[in-house]
C-alpha cells in the first residue's frame, strides 16, 4: 500500500489512483460556499427598514414663499424695463412700464379732459341746486303772502258784512219811516215835502244796502280768487322746483359717472407700471424687449423670495400614499450632492438628509400621483444652503422595520409594504 502512495514508485498503472486524490481547490471552494451560505443566512435575519420611494423637487413650504409672477393688470405695450434678471427688489418696486394700445385711452390728455368735464358738471349741478333752493324760498314767501292775503280778504269780508248789516238796518228804518210818512200824509198830518224826503231816505238806504251786498259778494269772490291764485302760483313753483331737483339728481349721477371714469383713468395709468408682488429676486423676465404687446392678466416676470423655508414635494403613487402619515421620517437625496443610500438600512446611508412629512394632498394630480410635502427635520443635519427651488430630489419615506427574508418574500409576491405597528393598531 505504501508503494502505491509513494510518488517514486508511481507508474503508468497508478495514474487512476492519482486522479482519485482530492485537490486543495475543492476544499477552498467548499469553505467559500459555506461562508457565503452562512452570510446569506445571517443577512436574511437582519432588520430591514421598509420604505416608500418617490421622486420630487425642491419647493417652498409656505405658499407665499414660492415664486410669484408679476402680472399686468391691464394690457399694453412694453416701453421700458426698470430691472434686470437677478436684481433684488422690494414689494411695490416698478418692474416694467407699459404703454396704452387701446383706442379709448390713446389720448394723452384724457385724464385732464375728464377732470375738466367733471368740474364743469359739478358747477352745473351746484347752480341747479341753488335754483332749487331759491324756488324753495319762493315757496315759503308765497305761503307767507297767501296767509297775509287770506287775512286781508277775511278782514274785508268781515268789514263789509258789518257795513251791510248796518245798511240793511238803515234800509229797514227808512222803509218804516216812509210807511209812517205816507200814513200821516194821507191823514193830512204831514206835508208832501216831508213825504218826499222820507221816500228819498228810503231809496238811499235801499241803494246803500244793495251796494254793500254787492261789495260783500265781490269781497267773497276775491277771497276765493286769492286761494285759486296762490294755489296756481304754488303749483308752478313746486313744478319748477321738482323739475330742478330732477335735473340735480341727473347731474349728480353724471358727476358720479365722470368721477368713476376719472378714478378709473387715474388707476389705469398707475396700473401701467407693473410692480413687484413681494420682496425677492427677479429670476426670470417672461417678456423680452420693448414693443412687445402684453395682454390683460399676462405675467411679465417671476419673483422668487430671498430666503424661503425649503421643502421637498414628492410625487407618491396612489398605492403607496395610504402608507405615509404626517410626521413620518424621510431620507432625502438631492441632485448635485453625492450620496450612497441603502434604502433598507438608513443608518448607514451617506450624503442623505433627514426630513419629516408635513403635508399630504387629498386629491391626486393629473398623472395620478399625490403630492407629499417634506420639511427639514430639525433633529437631523441641516439641508445644504446651496439648494435652489426646483432642484430634483429623491425621497425614502421610512415605514415598518421587518426582516430581510420577509421583505424578499413580500417583493416576490408583489405585496405592498406593511403599515407601521401603531397605524395598523388604529385600523378597525
Amino acid at each position: 500500500m505504501a508503494d502505491l502512495l509513494d510518488p517514486l514508485a508511481r507508474g503508468p498503472r497508478l495514474e487512476a489512483v492519482r486522479l482519485l486524490a482530492r485537490p486543495a481547490s475543492f476544499r477552498t471552494l467548499r469553505r467559500w460556499l459555506l461562508a457565503v451560505a452562512a452570510t446569506v443566512l445571517v443577512v436574511l435575519f437582519l432588520p430591514w427598514q421598509q420604505n416608500v420611494q418617490a421622486m420630487g423637487d425642491v419647493t417652498a413650504l409656505r405658499p407665499d414663499e414660492r415664486p410669484q409672477q408679476a402680472v399686468a393688470t391691464v394690457g399694453g405695450r412694453v416701453i421700458e424695463w426698470f430691472v434686470e434678471e437677478g436684481a433684488q427688489v422690494s414689494a411695490g418696486d416698478p418692474l416694467v412700464a407699459l404703454g396704452e394700445v387701446k383706442e379709448t385711452y390713446l389720448d394723452p390728455r384724457a385724464l385732464d379732459r375728464t377732470g375738466q368735464q367733471l368740474r364743469q358738471k359739478r358747477m352745473a349741478v351746484s347752480s341747479k341746486a341753488e335754483k332749487a333752493a331759491a324756488l324753495a324760498r319762493q315757496r315759503s314767501a308765497l305761503d307767507s303772502a297767501w296767509v297775509f292775503a287770506v287775512q286781508k280778504a277775511d278782514n274785508r269780508i268781515a268789514q263789509l258784512t258789518a257795513t251791510l248789516a248796518a245798511a240793511q238796518l238803515e234800509d229797514s228804518l227808512a222803509t218804516l219811516q216812509l210807511a209812517r210818512a205816507q200814513a200821516l200824509f194821507a191823514d193830512g198830518l204831514r206835508s208832501r215835502a216831508e213825504l218826499e224826503a222820507a221816500r228819498q231816505r228810503a231809496q238811499r238806504a235801499s241803494a246803500l244796502a244793495t251796494e254793500q251786498a254787492a261789495a260783500l259778494g265781490t269781497a267773497r269772490a276775491e277771497r276765493n280768487g286769492v286761494d285759486a291764485d296762490y294755489r296756481e302760483k304754488i303749483a308752478k313753483v313746486e313744478g319748477d322746483r321738482s323739475a330742478t331737483l330732477a335735473e340735480v339728481a341727473e347731474g349728480e349721477a353724471e358727476v358720479a359717472k365722470l368721477a368713476m371714469g376719472l378714478d378709473n383713468l387715474s388707476e389705469r395709468q398707475g396700473l401701467l407700471i407693473v410692480r413687484a408682488p413681494r420682496d425677492g429676486i427677479v429670476v426670470r423676465a417672461l417678456r423680452g424687449g420693448t414693443g412687445e404687446i402684453v395682454k390683460d392678466g399676462e405675467a411679465v416676470a417671476s419673483v422668487q423670495p430671498l430666503t424661503p423655508q425649503l421643502a421637498v414635494a414628492l410625487r407618491v403613487s396612489a398605492r403607496d400614499v395610504p402608507l405615509v402619515r404626517i410626521g413620518d421620517p424621510v431620507r432625502l437625496e438631492f441632485e448635485g450632492w453625492p450620496a450612497v443610500q441603502f434604502s433598507g438600512w438608513p443608518s448607514v446611508a451617506v450624503g442623505t438628509f433627514g426630513g419629516r412629512v408635513a403635508v399630504i394632498d387629498q386629491f391626486a394630480a393629473p398623472d395620478g400621483t399625490y403630492r407629499v410635502l417634506v420639511s427639514a427635520d430639525p433633529a437631523d443635519q441641516p439641508w445644504p444652503a446651496e439648494l435652489r427651488l426646483g432642484s430634483g430630489a429623491r425621497g425614502w419615506a421610512l415605514l415598518r422595520e421587518v426582516r430581510v427574508w420577509f421583505e424578499l418574500w413580500r417583493m416576490m409576491n408583489g405585496f405592498p409594504p406593511a403599515l407601521p405597528q401603531d397605524a395598523a393598531a388604529k385600523k378597525p
